[in-house]
């Protein structure tokens, strides 16, 4: 009975890591979004340098592990700079950075299968380049680059995990606090185990909830049933 008695006695400790991981990835997320989308339209709409410099950042943050952009900017950018930030606010700005790279790459994929007409349409109409792209080629890129974003969540998810190496409090870190307590590694890493899948499932649910609800039959990706 010691390894049932093992997670039962931490399950609570371990759960309420919950929070945390799922802010991790939230904050991820929304910042993979808000610099994954102007840098998606540069690629495309932008200069030639414009998109060289996007295209190196995306080959820089895809190419690097997230333990490695972890300890440089826990260990060095932010130490030199000066500056004492949470060990939070650093997993959720590395992790966000990397899903930028993935994100840009989704939106610039959605926005190039669009094609060049859409662009025409809306100049002959008298928009301007910034008009078209704000109200004509973003609201139809956005909703074919859905099911691809929605992707990011369970990466994300799997991916907030090596924060325990800085010492974020999530869930790996506090089933590892756990395991050195009760000396039962093999229930309670059994137990963080069931509440990512739990998580994961949960998460992508939603997503694919949303996805049917701004699905247009005939656009983007397949009907769903």
């Amino acid at each position: 009975m010691e390894p049932l008695q093992a997670v039962i006695e931490s399950f609570p400790y371990i759960i309420s890591g919950m929070g945390v991981t799922l802010g991790l990835v939230g904050l991820a997320l929304a910042l993979g979004l808000m610099v994954g989308i102007p840098m998606a339209v540069g690629q495309v709409y932008g200069g030639k340098w414009t998109g060289k410099l996007i295209a190196f950042y995306v080959w820089i943050f895809r190419g690097l592990p997230n333990l490695v952009l972890l300890f440089l900017f826990y260990f060095g950018i932010f130490p030199l700079m000066g500056l004492n930030v949470s060990a939070f606010f650093i997993g959720a700005l590395a992790l966000g950075l990397r899903s930028a790279a993935y994100q840009t790459e989704i939106f610039r994929g959605a926005i190039l299968s669009l094609g060049e007409g859409q662009m025409l349409a809306a100049r002959s109409l008298g928009m301007s380049e910034n008009q078209a792209i704000f109200n004509i080629i973003l609201p139809q890129a956005l909703r074919i680059a859905l099911p691809g974003w929605s992707n990011e969540y369970p990466i994300l998810l799997t991916d907030s995990s090596v924060c325990y190496a800085i010492g974020v409090m999530e869930i790996m870190t506090r089933g590892n606090q756990m395991v050195t307590r009760t000396y039962q590694p093999m229930p309670i890493y059994f137990a963080c185990a069931l509440i990512f899948i739990l998580m994961n499932y949960g998460g992508l649910s939603l997503f694919h909830a949303l996805e049917k609800r701004v699905h247009v039959p005939g656009f983007g990706s397949s009907d769903q049933s």
